[in-house]
Order: structure tokens, then C-alpha cells, then sequence
């Protein structure tokens, strides 16, 4: 492909949504968080920069935030109701809208890979529990023991649930109102499309602090929390997995852009900000459209996100604000 055939390149990840107020977070916290973001789409775009596939750029993007202890994914993914970790996610390609996806794994050091794995080395899209995990091993993806998923931060968090006898979505439920951790949902994900216009998604999570055996949210349910198709755009969502996947989040935007005709924009504003507000789910989307254009649209009171478009010299990083942002005016 000859320079003046290359598309426009882009990526944009989140890092979970929710109560992320900057009052909340000291100072060394907010550091760390968006320097971990920033190397998580530099990593991304750099893929994209020397010509490689959208999804590879989001499971170099995703790896890098599945091994921070930051964010609800790989190590630093919550504890379960039996003090262990069960890990989702899920990647889909928009060329061919082939998907792959993993859930409830326990020992794959990087998720986001071995879903990658199922989509291309099995004739399956979603694989789950022991088995998935011994697909993985098959494959020579490395593996870890539960324990190495563990962080005092997230053991603290399952006691106190444990001993509050409660179920916990989001994290602000187990710190008091004004801690320095007070944010929601760590889920985290990646959208991109390459020089050749392709798009990709994908998503990656620890699910809920003490939740019960085998749960399972929105993170690597095709259609609910990952969506990918060249024809319309790119979806990976972070939030209240059990709203997402009755109201198909990621698809039903997906939808609306390419039958309704409607821009990216206003598709996601209308799912995220009337129908899955108006449900009681809380929650956001990262997204592109197959033009390249990025849209974040998130009804909690913040979520974390970085994104890089041809446009940008260096990530663009956002914590806070509540509500949808039309980022790109005057990009």
C-alpha cells in the first residue's frame, strides 16, 4: 500500500469509569494513573505508526494496563466472593467481525491475549473457566499462579465486602466518600483502526469485588462490552456489566450508526445518556468511527481515558468530567 493510500490511524483506551473526582486522588495516584495511560496508547499507536493491525494495537494497549496494579485487570483485578481472582475479556475485528473471548481464567498472565488466541486458533468465540485457561496453556501464552493477580489494595477492598456481607460493582461502595481511592469500575479497553481502515476492539476485566463464583459481566460478551465492525465503528465499554448486556450497549451504538445513519456521537450519547441512564446503568463507552474519529461518552462522574490520532504528537489523557465531551473540536 502506497503512502497516499493509508487511512488515518487512531486509538483510545479507558481505564474503568465511575466516581473519579480530583479532590480523591493525591497527587502521587493521579501521576501514576495517567502516566500508566499514556504508556498504554503510545504503545498502541506505535503499532499503528510502523503499519501493524488495529488489533494488535489494542492488545499491546490493553497489556500494558492488565499489568498495572492501577486498574481492575490482570494483576490488581478484584478478589472473588472465594478470595481468588476470575479474569474476562474479549477482541473483535471489524474486517470480518470475527471475535474472540475468554472469561472466568484464572492463571493466563494476560487475558487480552489469550482472547486473541481464541480467535484465531479456534473455531469458537467465547471459551470459559479451566478449560479456557488450559487453551491458553496449549497456545504458550504464560501462565501465573491466582496469587500473582493479588495486590493488598484489592485484598483490603474483598475483607471489607466480605465483612459487609455485600456484592460490590464499583469501588467507591467499599472507601468512604472522599478517600484517595474513591473511583468506580476498572475495567479496561482499546479501540483502533489501522492504516488500511481497519477497526478493533477489546476489553479486559477483573468483574466485581466479592462477586459469586463463576460471574460474569458485560467485558467478554460480544455485543454487550466489545463490538467491532468496519462498517460503522469500534465500541469497548466500561461499567455495570448486567445493564450493558441487556441492552447490548456496545451493539445497539454500532446499530444506530450504521442503519440509523446517525453520528458516532449522537448514537452513544443516546444509549449511554438516555437508555442505560434511564435503566439505572452507570457506565461509558470508548469508541471509533471507521473515519477515524474518536467519541467517549460516559454518564458516571468521570472515567479514565487516553487516545492519539494522527492529529497528536503525544496521548491526550482524561480523568474527570462528568457527561459526554465532544474532544474533538479544534483537533
Amino acid at each position: 500500500m502506497n503512502a497516499t493510500a493509508k487511512k488515518p490511524i487512531a486509538i483510545v483506551i479507558h481505564g474503568g469509569a465511575g466516581t473519579i473526582l480530583k479532590e480523591n486522588l493525591t497527587p502521587a495516584k493521579e501521576k501514576a494513573i495517567r502516566a500508566t495511560l499514556a504508556k498504554a496508547t503510545n504503545a498502541g499507536y506505535a503499532v499503528l505508526q510502523r503499519g501493524g493491525a488495529a488489533t494488535d494495537a489494542v492488545i499491546a494497549a490493553i497489556e500494558v494496563m492488565e499489568d498495572s496494579p492501577l486498574f481492575n485487570a490482570g494483576q490488581g483485578a478484584v478478589f472473588t466472593a472465594e478470595g481468588t481472582h476470575e479474569l474476562d475479556a474479549s477482541i473483535m475485528r471489524g474486517s470480518d467481525l470475527q471475535a474472540g473471548a475468554v472469561a472466568a481464567v484464572k492463571h493466563v498472565k494476560n487475558p487480552i491475549r489469550a482472547a486473541m488466541a481464541v480467535l484465531e486458533k479456534s473455531p469458537h468465540v467465547l471459551l470459559a473457566g479451566d478449560g479456557a485457561d488450559q487453551f491458553a496453556k496449549e497456545q504458550g501464552l504464560p501462565w501465573v499462579e491466582n496469587s500473582w493477580f493479588d495486590t493488598d489494595y484489592r485484598r483490603q477492598q474483598w475483607q471489607k465486602a466480605r465483612a459487609e456481607k455485600t456484592t460490590a460493582l464499583s469501588e467507591d461502595e467499599l472507601t468512604k466518600p472522599g478517600s484517595a481511592d474513591d473511583f468506580k469500575f476498572g475495567t479496561v479497553g482499546a479501540v483502533a483502526i489501522d492504516i488500511h481502515g481497519n477497526l478493533a476492539a477489546g476489553t479486559s476485566t477483573g468483574g466485581m469485588t466479592n462477586k459469586s463464583h463463576g460471574r460474569i459481566g458485560d467485558s467478554p460478551i460480544i455485543g454487550a462490552g466489545t463490538y467491532a465492525d468496519n462498517r460503522s465503528c469500534a465500541i469497548s465499554a466500561t461499567g455495570h456489566g448486567e445493564y450493558f448486556i441487556r441492552y447490548a450497549v456496545a451493539h445497539d451504538i454500532c446499530a444506530r450508526s450504521r442503519y440509523l445513519k446517525q453520528p458516532l456521537q449522537q448514537a452513544a450519547e443516546s444509549v449511554i445518556m438516555d437508555v442505560l441512564f434511564s435503566a439505572g446503568g452507570e457506565g461509558g463507552i470508548i469508541a471509533l468511527d471507521h473515519n477515524a474519529q474518536p467519541v467517549m461518552v460516559f454518564n458516571s462522574k468521570g472515567m479514565y481515558r487516553g487516545w492519539r490520532t494522527a492529529k497528536d504528537a503525544a496521548p491526550l489523557i482524561g480523568l474527570y468530567d462528568k457527561g459526554s465531551e465532544k474532544t474533538w473540536k479544534g483537533h
